[in-house]
């Protein structure tokens, strides 16, 4: 039962996606080639702010920071002390309840 559900939503958007950007009209070749651009360049956007994303957003922390301070500051550095002393701290519990 819940597999025609989602199968009836997806056809649903699929057509819904068809006569929004007017793809109904193309054959099948030049669907496949239109859909094969649009996945091609959703995947490229998608990695790239995967793997820009965060280093840009630190560089503007750290512009904030200053900005705000008045002194420069690394982010990445301050973000590691602390999930490094968070983490000593659970190892040094880790141990005390093995003591126990």
């Amino acid at each position: 039962m819940a597999s025609q559900n989602i199968k009836g939503v997806l056809q649903r958007k699929m057509l819904q996606i068809d006569v929004t950007f007017g793809t109904y009209l193309f054959s099948p070749i030049e669907k496949f080639a239109y859909y094969s651009i649009v996945f091609l360049l959703f995947s490229l956007t998608s990695i790239a702010i995967i793997l820009y994303l965060p280093h840009h957003i630190s560089i503007l922390a750290g512009r904030a920071w200053y900005y705000i301070h008045g002194e420069t500051i690394d982010i990445a550095a301050s973000a590691r002390d602390v999930l490094g002393s968070a983490l000593g701290a659970g190892k040094d519990a880790g141990a005390i309840v093995r003591e126990l």
